[in-house]
């Protein structure tokens, strides 16, 4: 484990009523703090990995605006992370990131025994009312990974898209179904080869899978994980990004990427903490196009590669995304090969 002044894992555990989510707004006592806050991250990757460095982000230009005084510590096994809760729960820290797919129930102790403490956490599942100073979120990003699948189905020659992700958990799940149901917007008859290794950080076994899909026809990939995009560069053929935008490293490869924007998701909770009105709640939403949590990247140096009648349509539903007309759906089962 690294710790640093100046940020990741997966799975889950229980999930509340709806009713028991609007109970939450009206138990127990507020979190009230100072202004500049203290934050502190507890993340179980580096904060290079790509889901974690939108959290890490969001809280160092925070921190660059004066708000809030931001410690973290990276690479925290699932079995370590409640002890390092603690320890910046004991350090006065107001507000608490990070993800807890893996130490679910444990990271839900500890906030119970810091009610004065605000706890944002990653989760797959929902606030529970009786614990009011445990918040949620997750990466919401459907709506441009709808987007960037219109793109990737009217840019596959082949009708053939490979997809390598690390877990089949909800978060996943639900970017791979929405990028899916774009490309069939564009191209009905288009096929997917749907893969995961297992790992949220192992660039060479993604690069592999990514091989294999390569061999197996996929003239596109999406990269869920990082080693997706080496691979498509090597053997010549295009990808689409995830989460963040790396069209500068591989400027011949990724075509378009759908961005996640976790600042709207920082700075309600930290403005909640501030008037001393954080309480549980399900921020997800925060991470909807309509709020500014997720754009499509810039073609960049794909501009005027992508056929019009792609950009036409991708244009067309942004618009419609953004008026309410137009729902992407939010499916959280596993997907498969089709």
């Amino acid at each position: 484990m690294k710790t640093h002044n100046t940020f990741f894992n997966r799975r889950a555990f229980l999930a509340t009523t709806a009713a028991a989510a609007l109970l939450a707004a009206t138990v127990g006592s507020p979190v009230l703090a100072a202004d500049p806050v203290k934050v502190a991250g507890v993340y179980t990757v580096p904060v290079e990995q790509q889901w974690v460095s939108r959290i890490h982000k969001a809280a160092m230009a925070a921190q660059e605006r004066g708000e809030i005084e931001y410690v973290y510590s990276e690479n925290v096994s699932n079995t370590d992370y409640a002890r390092v809760m603690r320890e910046y729960a004991e350090a006065g820290n107001m507000m608490i990131v990070g993800e807890v797919f893996g130490a679910e129930e444990e990271a839900r102790e500890v906030a119970a025994d810091y009610p004065d403490i605000a706890f944002l956490m990653g989760s797959s599942f929902k606030e529970d009312a009786g614990l009011p100073n445990f918040a949620v979120f997750d990466n919401y990003i459907q709506d441009a990974s709808y987007l960037s699948g219109i793109i990737a189905g009217s840019m596959s020659k082949t009708g053939n898209i490979g997809m390598v992700g690390g877990f089949p958990i909800p978060e996943v799940n639900r970017l791979m179904h929405a990028f899916m149901a774009g490309a069939k917007e564009m191209n009905p008859d288009i096929k997917f080869q749907v893969s995961f290794i297992g790992s949220w950080f192992d660039p060479p076994k993604a690069k592999e899978t990514a091989f294999a899909m390569i061999e197996n026809g996929a003239d596109m990939l999406y990269a869920e994980r990082f080693g997706v995009s080496d691979a498509a560069k090597e053997k010549g053929v295009l990808a689409i990004g995830n989460v963040i935008d790396t069209q500068s490293e591989y400027p011949e490869t990724v075509v378009a990427s759908a961005i996640w924007n976790f600042e709207p998701t920082f700075d309600k909770a930290l403005a909640e903490v501030k008037a001393g009105t954080f309480m549980a709640a399900d921020y997800g939403v925060y991470s909807f196009m309509k709020e500014g949590g997720t754009v499509l990247a810039p073609l960049g140096t794909f501009e005027g590669k992508v056929p019009e009648a792609a950009l036409e349509l991708v244009k067309k539903r942004e618009a419609e995304i953004m008026s309410g007309d137009f729902v992407v759906e939010i499916n959280d089962t596993e997907p498969a090969s089709s």
